[in-house]
């Protein structure tokens, strides 16, 4: 029998969120929330009551339980948009709005990164974290996986400026870029 770690254990979102540079009073976009929130409510803590956390997603299912969560924990600095992240402008908010944009297991396509960007203030950051190349017992085929170095080229044409690679849990890799 195979152990496959879940939650924390696979991704620690305290330890990602803080290697981004999350602060207090800070504005950040987490693309792809999930129902659960995973990032959500750790971004939450570490912005406190003068920062926001936006989680988005395409999902209402995905919203509604985050809505829910953040009621029963009474968290009072999320904020949830409804939104396709593959369309540029889709999200509704503003341009340069947010201190960093968060994207996480959704392969780090192009269209997502540029709707990260065009929220990200200049000098702001967007955080990519994704399963690494490598095979593993759970998770998505390993062609299906993206390439680190893609994302970097990626993020170049659309002026996005690399700034670190960092192993983000036992089958995760991340990369931050500045705006």
């Amino acid at each position: 029998m195979v152990y496959i770690p879940s939650g924390t254990e696979l991704l620690n979102p305290f330890e990602i969120l803080k290697k981004a540079g999350i602060s207090e009073g800070m504005k950040i976009a987490d693309l792809g929330c999930g129902t659960q929130g995973h990032f959500v409510f750790p971004a939450s803590h570490l912005v406190g009551d003068k920062g926001t956390v936006y989680a988005i997603d395409i999902l209402k299912s995905a919203l509604s339980g985050v809505e829910s969560r953040a009621k029963m924990e009474a968290v009072s600095n999320v904020q949830t948009i409804w939104s396709d992240i593959e369309v540029l402008g889709g999200t509704k908010i503003g341009n340069d709005e947010v201190d960093i944009a968060f994207l996480h297991n959704v392969g780090a396509r192009i269209d997502m990164m540029k709707e990260a960007a065009r929220l990200v203030k200049p000098g702001g950051k967007v955080l990519i974290v994704d399963w690494e190349k490598t095979s593993s017992p759970f998770g998505p085929p390993t062609k299906n996986r993206p390439d680190p170095e893609l994302i970097k080229k990626d993020a170049e044409e659309i002026k996005l400026k690399f700034l670190e690679e960092f192993k983000a849990g036992p089958y995760h890799f991340g990369i931050i870029f500045v705006k």
